[in-house]
């Protein structure tokens, strides 16, 4: 007779051991595949962008397998050593950092001046890991103090990363240490209390804060049509592209705004548009779908964290995979000011796809070592 303890006791599959998840592989696996397909098409057939895209991802699924192999705990232990790690970078991108089209996001390698990174893209990982930590270390919901102190610590990077700038980043990053926050069970008061605080605190940051380009963006989208030649040309051409397309699209590779070069950005951050023009609502359809079922098992994968911190951890980058996709959407589609978000995963990138299979790695890591108790 086999004792309790071989009855309560699951034995581990090929792919808990291995720390992967093979439903959100398999989901990110469609995703990056599709994306290539329509980037190949939104970057005139480039060899060049698509061979960088393809070695990113390969790079970005090799980060994902190494970072799913880190227990939880390590990432709670060393959390603040790397958040304050984070803030050094990102005061040193404001000392001696290397500029691009009137913004210093960037710091180069030294003695690899043509070598450069992001110290930003590190903080969409650290940010909601430090809350985490933070908040777990308390009983929930927060109290107050803890909740003013998590606040502090989120505005800190924030400020920095905005006075860069790059607002888009920064509210990214905020909404990621805020969602910690409201899946730790942030009082419903705390928060219609900051409802009503975001209006004076939208005024100061319209004087004070945002930069006369970023004023124009917001102008921009709630009157595109003022300056449809100038400020408004981005939203104005991606809203035809958009509509053109219609239920089925003009075909792969047959749309007119992003091959005469009317659809600006078309393989960065305007790239939802090529797919609606060439593949129309359909493809959009599809495309959302497969998102849709990446945030299902992502929050699946909250929901059966055996921790507080890997519960809160995981909820909030999933969270945040979100926000970049409604951002992104939004953004083409007019709903929302032009804030500069790619498309996650399908958007032509570097630094962004490697930290978001980063984020992914650590909820596979949260998943598959969980204690597996028989039922």
């Amino acid at each position: 007779m086999s004792s309790s303890k071989d009855v309560l006791k699951q034995e581990p599959s090929i792919w808990q051991r291995l720390h992967i998840d093979p439903v959100l592989l398999l989901l990110l696996l469609l995703l990056t595949s599709g994306g290539l397909f329509v980037l190949y098409s939104a970057s005139g057939r480039s060899v060049d962008i698509m061979t960088r895209q393809i070695i990113y991802l390969g790079i970005g699924f090799v980060v994902m397998i190494v970072f799913g192999q880190i227990p939880p705990r390590m990432y709670a232990r060393w959390s603040l050593p790397v958040f304050l790690l984070g803030i050094l970078l990102l005061v040193g991108v404001l000392l001696f950092g290397v500029g691009a089209m009137g913004a210093q996001r960037w710091l180069a390698v030294p003695g690899m001046s043509s070598v450069r990174f992001q110290p930003s893209e590190l903080m969409k990982l650290v940010m909601p890991m430090v809350i985490a930590w933070f908040i777990s270390r308390s009983t929930l919901p927060p109290k107050i103090r803890h909740v003013m102190v998590a606040l502090a610590l989120i505005a800190i990077p924030v400020a920095l990363i905005a006075k860069q700038p790059d607002l888009g980043t920064s509210l990214l990053i905020a909404a990621s240490g805020v969602f910690v926050l409201f899946l730790g069970g942030l009082s419903w008061q705390l928060i219609g209390s900051a409802v009503v605080l975001a209006i004076p605190s939208g005024w100061a940051m319209w004087h004070f804060v945002m930069r006369e380009y970023q004023k124009k963006r917001v102008l921009t989208f709630l009157d595109p049509e003022s300056d449809r030649l100038g400020a408004g040309w981005n939203i104005t051409q991606s809203k035809v592209a958009i509509g053109s397309g219609g239920i089925h699209g003009k075909g792969w590779m047959l749309g007119t705004q992003s091959h005469l070069d009317f659809l600006p950005e078309s393989h960065t951050d305007f790239i939802i548009a090529v797919l609606a023009e060439e593949f129309g609502l359909t493809g959009v359809m599809c495309l959302l779908l497969i998102y849709l079922a990446i945030i299902v098992r992502g929050l699946f994968i909250s929901v059966q964290a055996q921790t507080i911190f890997g519960r809160l951890l995981s909820g909030s980058i999933i969270l945040t995979f979100f926000v970049y996709i409604f951002v992104n959407i939004g953004m083409v589609s007019g709903l929302l000011p032009v804030v500069g978000v790619p498309l996650p995963l399908v958007s032509r990138g570097g630094t962004s796809i490697v930290t978001l299979m980063a984020g992914f790695g650590i909820m596979m890591s949260v998943y598959t070592h969980r204690n597996l108790i028989g039922r």
